[in-house]
């Protein structure tokens, strides 16, 4: 039996994605098939396309895109067991493959679905939302009455950012858009600064105790947003590493987040409890995966995008 799947067989720019009948896949000892609800875009698969993380995520082609898997126990493989066929489930898969009609995944990488929300939305939440978890709790240390500059609240991840360093209890100063100003509000900043208005350093009002740096940056602003850090406090980025100031007494780290069900569980439980939100700004189908990757590339998407086989 054939499936459609959105894979790529050499690296490239958008156009190497290509939709593709290839046969259904069978489960294998701890594993489930899934049938895909959705899977969500996440800009760095679009690196990933264009071959610019071979020397540290080095993938086999062709290679199925797709790392954020929502959907359906289509089958079960030998062995595996806690779930039954029609569970509802949401997982990140570590070696993608989600941009597709079914797709095997491990059971111990499914944890079941939000039950508040679309099966299609909950595609959104495992690499942004593991991502955030990780950024606030592990390496931010945000707890309550800190003050969080949020460097990129715009994003898929910045949402869930802003989102946890609210509820963790602090004051959160967000970066961001005109275009998602009143969402990143909604989703709990007390103060947004316009960064196309001019230097995010010079709108602050004083100091901050942790800096969550979600998106690239140059060396002058990297610097200017180090110096914004008071000291005691932490830099966390997720896209260009920042060094603190000399004797700035501030500890840095660059993180690259890891898959952990135990977390993604908690992050399902707080979207029940309604006190996290996914804001999907889009959905496509299968067929212009490609076209959300040239969107990307554009700097044209906001929040989050599902992909809808």
């Amino acid at each position: 039996m054939k499936m459609k799947t959105a894979r790529i067989h050499a690296f490239g720019d958008a156009s190497v994605i290509s939709c593709d009948d290839v046969p259904r896949p069978r489960p294998d000892s701890g594993e489930v098939l899934v049938r895909v609800a959705a899977t969500s875009f996440n800009p760095t698969e679009a690196a990933l396309r264009a071959g610019l993380l071979q020397a540290f995520l080095p993938v086999d082609l062709p290679y199925t895109l797709g790392w954020d898997v929502a959907g359906t126990v289509a089958e079960i493989g030998p062995g595996t067991e806690g779930f039954a066929v029609g569970d509802r489930v949401v997982g990140r898969l570590e070696g993608a493959g989600a941009a597709a009609e079914y797709v095997r995944a491990p059971g111990a990488l499914l944890v079941p679905a939000p039950t508040s929300v679309p099966l299609t939305h909950a595609a959104a939440l495992p690499v942004a939302g593991l991502t955030a978890w990780q950024a606030v709790f592990e390496h931010g240390k945000v707890t309550a009455g800190r003050r969080v500059l949020v460097n990129g609240a715009g994003g898929g991840v910045g949402g869930f950012v802003t989102q946890l360093a609210k509820h963790a209890g602090a004051e959160v100063i967000a970066t961001a858009s005109a275009r998602s100003d009143r969402v990143v509000r909604r989703q709990g900043a007390d103060h947004v600064i316009d960064y196309a208005a001019g230097p995010v350093a010079a709108a602050l009002d004083g100091p901050v105790d942790t800096l969550l740096n979600l998106v690239p940056l140059n060396p002058h602003d990297a610097a200017a947003l180090a110096s914004a850090v008071r000291p005691g406090g932490q830099i966390v980025s997720i896209a260009t590493p920042i060094e603190p100031l000399a004797d700035a007494g501030v500890r840095a780290m660059h993180m690259v987040a890891r898959n952990d069900v135990v977390h993604l569980a908690a992050l399902v439980d707080l979207v029940d409890a309604g006190e996290v939100t996914l804001d999907i700004s889009a959905s496509y189908p299968l067929a212009d995966l490609a076209d959300v990757h040239r969107l990307s590339e554009a700097g044209r998407i906001r929040g989050k995008v599902v992909i809808i086989p």
